[in-house]
């Protein structure tokens, strides 16, 4: 007669099965090791799942510049380390970085404009380059026109940013839409002499005064 057997004894694993676990845990410790441990702990990231999941960013080696101190007409130099603020969100329009070799310039004018005259004055600017810009009128009010040519797209082409039917002043800023003249056309309304001053400040390349005139017209038509 057989020993009945208990539902509290466990049966002992095969040999088989005992190799197959062995192998599967030291295999997944591999891994661990691999993935894991040795880009956080080493920086080392051979499968590159590290860097993916910034694992190798917590003992990255400190970024540092090297900077020169004079002290009593000596030179010094030391190491000075840069914080590591991680990876930046991308700029949605990369345009509104503007990379120049030179400083930026500033114009300032002064125009007299007697009874009905005209004047135009235009910044040449790149595209996506900015100025800053105020004006005045003193003496009297103006039409005012601030638009923009693109001399690539024919004569008849511009664009109109701003107008003012009877206006002493304003002030803002342009980013340039494309390569071209972008200003301003004033016509006087008083019935005496006034000036208008204008300030321009940004990455524009030159000033255009195309002068004063006694022509009647729009900045439609005006070069």
């Amino acid at each position: 007669m057989s020993k009945p057997i208990s539902p509290f004894e466990a049966s002992p694993p095969s040999v088989r099965k005992l190799i197959v676990s062995a192998v599967v845990a030291i295999l997944g410790a591999a891994a661990v090791l691999v993935t894991v441990i040795l880009p956080a702990e080493y920086n080392i990231d051979p499968t590159r799942l590290g860097a993916a999941l910034g694992l190798t960013a917590l003992n990255a080696p400190a970024k540092t510049v090297q900077v020169t101190d004079v002290v009593g007409g000596n030179e010094k130099y030391r190491d000075v380390p840069i914080p590591d603020f991680g990876e930046p969100v991308p700029l949605p329009n990369p345009a509104v970085f503007q990379k120049t070799n030179g400083a930026s310039r500033s114009d300032a004018l002064t125009i007299t404009l007697q009874s009905g005259q005209q004047t135009e004055i235009k910044a040449l600017l790149k595209t996506a380059q900015v100025v800053t810009f105020s004006w005045s009128a003193e003496g009297g009010m103006v039409y005012t026109d601030f638009h923009g040519h693109e001399p690539g797209a024919g004569g008849d082409f511009w664009v109109r940013y701003e107008e003012q039917q009877s206006g002493t002043g304003g002030s803002g800023s342009l980013v340039a839409p494309f390569d071209g003249e972008h200003g301003w056309y004033w016509l006087s309304l008083s019935e005496q002499p006034m000036t208008i001053k204008l300030a321009v400040n940004g990455y524009h390349e030159k000033i255009i005064d195309y002068g004063v005139s006694n022509e009647s017209g729009s900045a439609s038509g005006s070069k």
